[in-house]
């Protein structure tokens, strides 16, 4: 009677805290490879650093050519470089979460336990995502920080402006991880992820915004979409290259999410073990 009464207390106490459980393994998995952690470091928190840093050392040294490192166009600056960056960062985090279970056996080892494969999956999102935007955080934090503090005699960022250029910023570094993620779970090959994203980030989006006789194709890209909802004042010129409304711009983020998630999702729960 006691026995039978327990042991249905004790099934549900561990089916409550299994996904916690997944997650918090899948943000070990990644802190514990210290050649990831060390590139995620260098890609967020030291480039914030370095860029400042030279900023800092340019304006002591030669104001009157240099102006203060800080200000808001020093800020729409380091945003770039740092969602650039960070992007490369989330797409080697990504691509590493999506294939290096099944590249090294992990995978057939946590199939053959009885876990669900889709809970495997979804745990890989908020894991490395956990892993991965503190870092970025921080990154920003210093440039926020910076940008505030060295403006001098420049128009130094409004709170508002600080709040949504952050949360842009995650927002943007946050899309490279999922991309990735689905890409490495459904070809399940880490290089190919990396090689195929960064030369969609960095060499295509670039070439086909500017090609300006494909019209309003260029809204299915995700880099209109995010110059869309970026804050107009990191915009170098203050115009969008393509036009498109901003519910459009979340539309679009939203199905490229959508997508890489099903995808990614479904192929893990059909792959052999």
């Amino acid at each position: 009677m006691t026995t039978s009464v327990a042991l249905p207390r004790l099934e549900a106490k561990s089916s409550t805290f299994r996904p916690p459980r997944l997650i918090r393994a899948e943000v070990l998995k990644h802190r514990k490879r210290r050649g990831l952690v060390a590139t995620v470091s260098a890609m967020t928190v030291g480039a914030a650093v370095v860029v400042y840093g030279v900023l800092v050392s340019l304006h002591a040294a030669n104001p009157a050519h240099h102006g203060p490192a800080g200000g808001v166009t020093n800020l729409a600056h380091v945003v770039f470089v740092l969602g650039a960056l960070g992007t490369v960062a989330a797409i080697i985090v990504g691509a590493s979460a999506g294939a290096d279970d099944l590249n090294t056996g992990v995978f057939r080892e946590l199939v053959v336990t009885g876990r669900s494969r889709w809970s495997l999956f979804r745990a890989r999102v908020p894991g490395g995502l956990a892993f991965l935007l503190p870092f970025v955080a921080v990154a920003y934090a210093i440039a926020a920080g910076a940008s505030a503090g060295f403006a001098g005699s420049l128009a130094a960022p409004s709170t508002r402006l600080l709040v949504e250029s952050g949360l842009f910023l995650l927002a943007e570094v946050a899309f490279g991880y999922v991309l990735a993620l689905g890409l490495a779970s459904l070809i399940g090959s880490r290089a190919q992820t990396i090689g195929i994203l960064l030369a969609f980030r960095l060499a295509l989006t670039p070439l086909l915004l500017s090609i300006t006789f494909l019209g309003s194709s260029r809204e299915a890209i995700p880099g209109a979409a995010f110059d869309r909802v970026s804050p107009q004042a990191l915009l170098d010129n203050g115009h969008l290259q393509v036009g498109m409304s901003l519910a459009a711009a979340i539309v679009v983020l939203a199905l490229w999410t959508g997508i890489a998630l099903a995808l990614g999702g479904w192929r893990t729960a059909t792959r052999d073990a």
